[in-house]
């Protein structure tokens, strides 16, 4: 897969909704009802972190679910990569980007959607191809005025952002012309999750779904 290909990938994937889980599973018999309330409500791409013994179970899962667009995130290594291309992941998500990493996405056929936060970063990405990138950590890297600040000099790029991103500050950072989405984990709450309460879920989903980007 051409890094052309893969930003064009992402982009699309990105775009298929205002917010994009981010999903920590512990427990993979959660996996298919949590990914089904979360597609119902209109938030079919779903980032799976790779953080718990459970993520590549719950990916195969999840990846199931008419509708849905399986992701995983916290990708680290090439091993991740592979990971989770066999385990169904149709995208992958990491914090930062590194040479090995973005060849073995290339490698599986694996859309890369690869974490910048300063300008330098986002431009070595640009450089090699990439041109939707996610912007991480979000919050603790200056919020919605630094992402629209790195867009002046940089607007051929696009970014979901990711890190801190809450019902509280989500249409500041969707309001942005470089900004497709943004990722976050408060319509997958801990405690929905734990007392299987999905109709909860989809009503947050629906919500979050209504977000202008």
């Amino acid at each position: 897969m051409t890094p052309q290909d893969a930003s064009r990938r992402a982009r699309e994937i990105c775009g298929m909704a205002p917010i994009v889980p981010v999903l920590v599973v512990k427990d993979t018999s959660t996996a298919r009802p949590l990914a089904e309330a979360l597609v119902a409500g209109g938030l079919p791409a779903l980032e799976v972190t790779l953080r718990t013994p459970a993520a590549l179970e719950a990916i195969a899962e999840m990846a199931k679910v008419p509708g849905g667009a399986v992701g995983a995130g916290t990708l680290v290594t090439p091993d991740d990569v592979r990971a989770a291309k066999a385990a169904g992941a149709t995208f992958g998500v990491s914090p930062g980007a590194t040479d090995a990493l973005i060849a073995a996405c290339e490698a599986e056929g694996l859309p890369l959607l690869a974490g910048a936060a300063t300008a330098s970063e986002a431009m070595r990405l640009l450089e090699r191809g990439y041109d939707m990138l996610k912007f991480f950590p979000a919050e603790a890297s200056g919020g919605a005025p630094a992402l629209k600040a790195i867009g002046a000099p940089l607007p051929q790029i696009s970014f979901c952002p990711t890190g801190g991103v809450s019902p509280a500050n989500a249409a500041s950072y969707l309001s942005l012309p470089n900004v497709v989405c943004a990722g976050g984990s408060w319509v997958a709450p801990a405690e929905l999750v734990a007392a299987g309460d999905w109709a909860g879920i989809e009503a947050l989903a629906r919500e979050a779904a209504l977000l202008e980007a």
